[in-house]
């Protein structure tokens, strides 16, 4: 097998979507934006042994790394409140395996179909395992939502739970666990970006770490988090009864999930796209970010969250 069969056989497992000039087999995609819209663009791309375990018992799956590599562009679009509608796909692989791009397609492309987006070109060449992926999105003219915006006072909230991720790495869970799909397996909350870009004065996806993605939103102001609001699983919770040890986790990266600044007066919905929304500090004018515990004294963290050069 050779690098055209591989193209071969994810062509005729790529559905064309709408907007399709132009697809798979051709130099390069021709694609037709709805009127009225903006084209948002994003790209990532996964490392092995860098982004996933690829080698022992805890090794991730093909089909689990299909999944990972498109969410995590689909979280981006998620956080700037577009609508997925086309991606490209670059794989580097160590040699022609049609079984493992058979595995990795099943998750890549059950979850494109998810969210509507169309696989619409890409390349593949030989080298170590390296996953690259290009997203693209729609959103109304001048509508997108973007991480400026922050001021004092206003309310810092997030969707969803907080530390599975983490806690899916640290503590090694096998396949089907549940802390291990929120690690490998996360959930974009594109309806969820969708309403909160609505309400909300900044937003961001919760990949580098909760403080971390806190600093890219307030810059030079402050904020206060409240330890024992920050939103847990069931399955967190059981793994960690320990508040304190599960904080250090919750502060870590890799859920996905999204973390907005709202303003002070504004109608918190309960939920968003179908997911719980969570109110977990304030905007401060301090210049730095303090973590509180139930008494309202300072819980001291090193975690400063993802750096992809460390």
């Amino acid at each position: 097998m050779n690098e055209f069969d591989l193209i071969a056989e994810i062509k005729a497992r790529a559905p064309t979507g709408a907007g399709v000039v132009l697809g798979i087999d051709d130099d390069a995609a021709v694609l037709q934006p709805a009127p009225g819209t903006q084209l948002v663009a994003t790209t990532d791309n996964l490392v092995a042994g860098r982004h996933f375990v690829d080698k022992g018992d805890n090794a991730a799956t093909a089909e689990e790394i299909g999944h990972l590599a498109l969410a995590v562009n689909l979280s981006d679009l998620a956080a700037m409140g577009a609508t997925p509608r086309w991606c490209l796909l670059t794989l580097t692989l160590p040699e022609a395996d049609s079984a493992w791009l058979r595995e990795f397609l099943n998750g890549f492309l059950a979850l494109a179909a998810e969210h509507h987006c169309a696989l619409v070109g890409g390349n593949i060449a030989r080298g170590p395992l390296n996953i690259g992926v290009t997203a693209l999105g729609e959103v109304p003219a001048g509508k997108f939502a973007t991480r400026s915006g922050a001021r004092p006072g206003q309310r810092i909230v997030v969707t969803g739970t907080l530390g599975d991720a983490a806690a899916g790495l640290t503590l090694a869970r096998p396949p089907g666990d549940p802390l291990r799909e929120r690690l490998l397996q996360p959930v974009p909350r594109i309806a969820a970006g969708l309403e909160l870009a609505e309400i909300a004065d900044a937003l961001i996806d919760i990949s580098d770490g909760l403080l971390a993605d806190l600093a890219h939103l307030i810059g030079e102001l402050g904020a206060e988090i409240h330890c024992n609001q920050l939103p847990t699983s069931s399955a967190l919770a059981e793994a960690l009864p320990d508040d304190r040890e599960r904080w250090l986790l919750q502060f870590a990266g890799g859920d996905y999930e999204l973390l907005a600044v709202v303003a002070n007066d504004a109608k918190l919905p309960a939920a968003v796209g179908g997911v719980e929304l969570t109110e977990i500090g304030r905007v401060t004018d301090s210049g730095k970010i303090e973590c509180l515990d139930a008494e309202g004294k300072v819980f001291e963290t090193s975690e400063s969250g993802w750096d992809h050069f460390v």
